[in-house]
């Protein structure tokens, strides 16, 4: 497995070598004819995922130290201070935006410039918490109360921000939305909503809708594999029990349901067995929400968690990466939401970050971005 895996870095290594030639100063989200032609600088510059490619980047750099792979990402990161100054379009997802560029960046060069960012996008994240709901409110305009899973992979700026400035509120906000989190999107079974309704001013739970999954009451795989990383990491930055039970809740149920379609998930586990969509990207993600685990818990859990999230990885690879260097993107069959005809099975840029996250954790070469 050893070589395999060393084998599979190389191939990585060589294509996002020859990407990086391609892309220079683009923020890239999907293909067109096999190249990231579109920059989402020009389409949307808050656009959500606009940090996984610089992400993907400074993994690479901190595992190879290619100076290529640092001066591409830093393009990504000033960029995005046009996206602080506008600030309209943010919303809960500056911890993914801004934990994969300027936290990075900081943690690995010591850049003070991108402390600042990162400061600045936490302090952004922390002013959406709703005390009476006691959750940080997901996008904008008229969804003042709504909460996604989603949001649980963005709170690690939180935890970052309260130990960098040694200022407990922060975290106290991660820990309250983490908790409501808790209560009101996962499942007794171990699967999870994708939204929750609520009232802003009163906190009472209005209405559980289907979000991008097949409906009210499935189980949509990304929110799924949000969840278990999600919760796995508040374990890590809180030491707190309840955390990881309930990531090892969300993962056993996810492992149970990707066990029987060859350990990748198809885009809801609720959904009709026809027509098939799959989500390679929640599959990446998963395993590496299984590695977190795995390091939390003793042997012989340990193997457990660690099994799954290999023949996870492994089957994406065997099954679903393009490895031609002269096309951009690797990990093929994302999904963006169930029933999206035009954004099912296309190669989305947070599939790639998370497979290149579990293939160099399994190396024990990986960057702890979050």
């Amino acid at each position: 497995m050893e070589q395999k895996l060393q084998e599979i870095l190389q191939r990585i290594d060589r294509k996002l070598q020859a990407e990086c030639g391609r892309v220079g100063e683009k923020i890239p989200y999907t293909t067109q004819n096999g190249r990231y032609e579109t920059d989402m600088r020009d389409v949307n510059l808050s656009w959500w995922t606009n940090g996984f490619w610089a992400g993907m980047l400074w993994q690479m750099y901190s595992a190879t130290g290619r100076d290529l792979y640092r001066k591409t990402a830093e393009y990504s990161e000033k960029a995005m201070d046009e996206a602080l100054k506008r600030f309209e379009g943010l919303h809960h997802d500056v911890g993914f935006q801004f934990l994969h560029t300027a936290v990075a960046d900081y943690r690995l060069t010591g850049n003070k410039e991108s402390r600042v960012r990162a400061l600045h996008a936490a302090t952004l994240l922390a002013g959406r918490f709703n005390t009476a709901c006691e959750f940080i409110r997901a996008w904008n305009l008229d969804k003042t109360g709504w909460m996604i899973v989603d949001c649980l992979m963005n709170i690690p700026l939180l935890y970052w921000a309260g130990r960098e400035l040694q200022d407990p509120r922060f975290a106290d906000i991660a820990d309250l939305h983490a908790h409501t989190a808790m209560k009101l999107l996962v499942r007794e079974d171990g699967s999870c909503n994708h939204i929750a309704i609520c009232d802003p001013a009163t906190g009472e739970l209005l209405e559980i809708p289907g979000g991008q999954g097949y409906g009210p009451g499935s189980s949509w795989s990304r929110g799924q594999a949000w969840a278990i990383y999600g919760f796995a990491l508040a374990y890590r930055h809180t030491g707190k029990k309840e955390y990881l039970d309930t990531a090892k809740n969300t993962a056993h149920y996810f492992i149970a349901n990707t066990a029987l379609t060859g350990f990748v998930s198809v885009c809801d586990f609720r959904a009709p067995r026809e027509p098939v969509y799959w989500d390679t990207t929640a599959t990446a993600c998963a395993a590496c929400g299984l590695l977190e685990i795995a390091g939390a818990v003793p042997e012989p859990e340990k193997a457990l968690y660690r099994e799954a999230a290999v023949k996870m990885l492994t089957a994406l690879e065997e099954r679903h990466c393009d490895w031609d260097e002269e096309r951009d993107s690797i990990l093929q069959d994302g999904t963006e939401a169930y029933g999206k005809e035009d954004g099912t099975h296309i190669p989305i840029i947070y599939g790639d970050y998370f497979f290149v996250e579990g293939i160099l954790r399994l190396l024990e070469k990986g960057f702890m971005i979050w």
